[in-house]
C-alpha cells in the first residue's frame, strides 16, 4: 500500500498537468479568436476594393465576416472560461501542494525523531 505522501506526490504531479491542460485551452482559444478577428478585417478590407467579388456577392461577404465575429466572441467566452478553471487548478495545486509539504516535513521529523531515539538507546546499552 501507498503511503500518503506519495499519494498527494503523484496528486501534485495531476494537478500541475490539468493546470497545464486548461493554460493550453486557454491559449488556443485565444489564438483562434485572433484568427477569427484576422479573417473578418481581411474580409471587410476585401469588401471595399474595387477588384472584388463583393460587388457581386455581398451577402455571402456579410455572413463570412458575421461568422468570423461569432467565431471569435465565442472563442474569446471559451477561454474567459478557462482562466476560471486554470484559477480554480491552480487553487487545487496550491492546496495539495502544502499538504504534501506538510507530511514530507512530518516524515522528515519522525525520522530525525526515530534515529535520535536509536542513538540514545545505542548509548544506553553501551554503559
Amino acid at each position: 500500500m501507498s503511503t500518503r505522501k506519495d499519494r498527494l506526490k503523484k496528486l501534485v504531479k495531476v494537478q500541475e498537468q490539468l493546470k497545464a491542460l486548461h493554460e493550453t485551452r486557454h491559449a488556443t482559444f485565444l489564438a483562434a479568436a485572433n484568427a477569427a478577428e484576422a479573417e473578418a478585417r481581411e474580409l471587410i478590407g476585401h469588401f471595399d476594393q474595387d477588384n472584388s467579388l463583393s460587388g457581386l456577392f455581398p451577402d455571402l461577404y456579410h455572413r463570412r465576416i458575421a461568422q468570423a465575429v461569432v467565431r471569435q466572441e465565442k472563442s474569446l467566452e471559451s477561454a474567459k472560461q478557462e482562466v476560471g478553471l486554470i484559477a480554480t487548478a491552480n487553487a487545487r495545486t496550491n492546496m495539495v501542494e502544502r499538504a504534501y509539504k506538510d507530511v514530507r516535513n512530518r516524515d522528515e521529523r519522525e525520522s530525525s525523531d526515530r534515529e535520535r531515539l536509536d542513538l540514545i538507546a545505542q548509548k544506553r546499552n553501551e554503559e
